[in-house]
């Protein structure tokens, strides 16, 4: 276990010591840019998830993708339902990296999203040792393609927040490539555009439908089928999106509080209505499933809310180190749970590294 914890005291000491950034870019947003230890934990963050060998729920499903793979090349595997992943899958076969590769690409993607999404946030170091416990030791660990659509979503958001809807249909679309799933926040945008409405919101809807019609529409009955079977329901969904639904209803509560871009908050108002829907969707509808893999993309505004959180009850600008304690403590609490009592958490231990597998 000590591995996992080494990647959330890292990220949470330095929370700690750092203080909160108060300079906005013109649009009221934040610069994204990587200073030398964000490259560094970029890195980081790619080797650990990429170098993993026999870590994760998934592990043995994904070589069904790399044996086929021996026989494919590129343009075979881009003609393939998720052809992105397929992508991955024959270039690491063609480098000769195997399993490893495709690990080593998927991560890379993800924590690039990851590491741009937390600079974006008023406490970078502090969001990302939200994501930790589960974001990225479950998630990009476990769920190889959809944490890759989720790295891809987070640069979707990033664009969303700064009104660049093309870059967010873009990201959304390339993400979808991985995992269809990812093709169902292309509405998000027309829900958020506040100007040049008609326009913007009809090019979003015939980019949705395009999107469905490509990556999706033949997909879809099987995954309506497979994520609502009653007998394989998702354990831990409610855990998931409770936790979800906690960061939506603070957001909601100290909304008037939270000193963000309107468009970045138009977003997360939308996600925060999101997460409380979805948990009381889990009471009426037998879909856990279904809704708990679609909480995967609701996980981001766990970093926006507890980012935030020590401005909105605190003085603002100041490091208000107690509430940040609180905040890690919390977190720190998940991932022992997890690590030490989750029903499969115990395919993810011990942490081994293996190249070329």
């Amino acid at each position: 276990m000590f591995p996992y914890w080494l990647f959330f005291l890292f990220p949470a000491l330095a929370a700690l010591a750092a203080n909160p950034r108060k300079q906005f870019r013109a649009d009221g947003t934040r610069k994204t840019s990587l200073d030398a230890s964000w490259v560094l934990m970029l890195i980081l963050l790619t080797a650990f998830c990429g170098l993993r060998f026999q870590v994760g729920g998934d592990w043995y499903n994904y070589f069904r993708y790399l044996d086929a793979a021996q026989t494919l090349d590129i343009w075979a595997a881009l003609t393939r339902e998720d052809p992105g992943y397929w992508f991955l899958n024959v270039l690491s076969v063609q480098l000769g990296w195997g399993i490893t590769g495709v690990n080593l690409f998927g991560g890379f993607f993800f924590s690039l999203g990851l590491v741009l999404f937390c600079r974006s946030m008023p406490r970078p170091w502090l969001a990302l040792a939200v994501a930790i416990p589960y974001m990225y030791i479950v998630v990009a660990m476990g769920y190889s393609r959809q944490s890759i659509a989720l790295g891809f979503a987070m640069l979707g958001f990033l664009s969303l927040s700064r009104r660049s809807y093309a870059a967010f249909i873009f990201w959304v679309l390339v993400g979808a490539t991985f995992h269809k799933t990812a093709v169902l926040l292309l509405p998000l945008a027309a829900l958020t555009i506040t100007k040049n409405r008609v326009l913007l919101g009809a090019i979003v809807v015939v980019a949705s439908v395009i999107g469905y019609q490509v990556l999706l529409a033949d997909a879809a009955e099987g995954l309506i089928e497979n994520y609502s079977d009653e007998v394989q329901q998702s354990r831990g969904a409610f855990i998931r999106l409770a936790m979800n639904a906690v960061a939506g209803a603070i957001f909601l509560y100290y909304r008037r509080k939270i000193r963000i871009a309107h468009p970045e908050f138009t977003l997360w108002r939308l996600y925060a209505w999101m997460s409380l829907a979805m948990l009381v969707a889990l009471f009426l509808l037998p879909i856990s499933t279904a809704l708990d893999r679609l909480g995967l993309y609701v996980l981001p505004l766990q970093l926006v809310v507890f980012s935030h959180l020590p401005d909105i009850l605190g003085r603002y600008g100041r490091r208000n180190e107690l509430i940040v304690f609180c905040v890690l403590l919390y977190y720190a609490a998940v991932q022992f749970v997890w690590l030490n009592f989750g029903t499969f958490s115990k395919l993810w231990l011990p942490y081994q590294i293996q190249f070329g597998v």
